[in-house]
């Protein structure tokens, strides 16, 4: 009887993997190339470029640092930000 119960514990789990594998699929890995792509962006950001902020300011980047960047959002007006509140380039020049 030992065996008939070690059986049915081992089909249990095989819906729960399915489950996995399809939370894996549909949110999991897309969510990774996002992430990796975002980190691209980050890491081409260039003097010049028309950036828009987290927040939605927009801005020309003025300088970069390794995590910080300076945005113009008016003539004049500069402001410092993390790297990572950039949210897209909207242009580049």
């Amino acid at each position: 009887m030992s065996g008939f119960g070690s059986g049915s514990g081992l089909a249990s789990f095989i819906p729960l993997i399915f489950m996995f594998a399809i939370f894996y699929l549909l949110l999991i890995r897309p969510q990774q190339k996002k992430a990796k792509e975002h980190k691209a962006v980050l890491e081409s950001l260039q003097k010049g470029d028309q950036v828009i902020t987290a927040g939605g300011i927009h801005g020309r980047i003025t300088a970069v640092d390794d995590a910080v960047v300076t945005l113009e959002i008016a003539t004049g007006v500069n402001i410092k930000i993390n790297k990572g509140f950039i949210a897209s380039v909207s242009k580049k020049d």
